[in-house]
């Protein structure tokens, strides 16, 4: 018993002395940043990836409402017992394009 106790204390000790990093992460520059990165067109380099994101979110918005619309009439055809490989398929592209959308959103431009 007293062993155990010896241990944990011990292994309290070890993690007690071990430092925890708890420095938040470095401020994202502001929006009118003097020295954000510009195209040789002038343009600022975070816009034109806003802009093509903003795009390409589009796309892939019509994409999953397509998408959406096969899985819901595969799934109609069927009973509640099975599933088709198409609608499986359909399901995880949904979840794919849906996935890419969440993250180019999350992004900081």
């Amino acid at each position: 018993m007293k062993t155990l106790i010896l241990i944990l204390l011990l292994v309290g000790a070890l993690l007690a002395e071990q430092s925890i990093n708890l420095t938040p992460p470095p401020p994202t520059q502001p929006l009118n940043a003097p020295n954000a990165y510009r195209l040789p067109s002038g343009k600022l380099q975070r816009d034109e990836i806003a802009k093509a994101d903003y795009k390409r979110n589009m796309e892939d918005a019509a994409k999953i409402r397509k998408l959406a619309d096969d899985l819901t009439s595969d799934l109609a055809k069927s009973n509640a017992f099975e599933a088709s490989a198409k609608a499986l398929k359909d399901a995880e592209d949904i979840q794919k394009l849906a996935h890419g959308i969440h993250s180019r959103m999350k992004q900081p431009w």
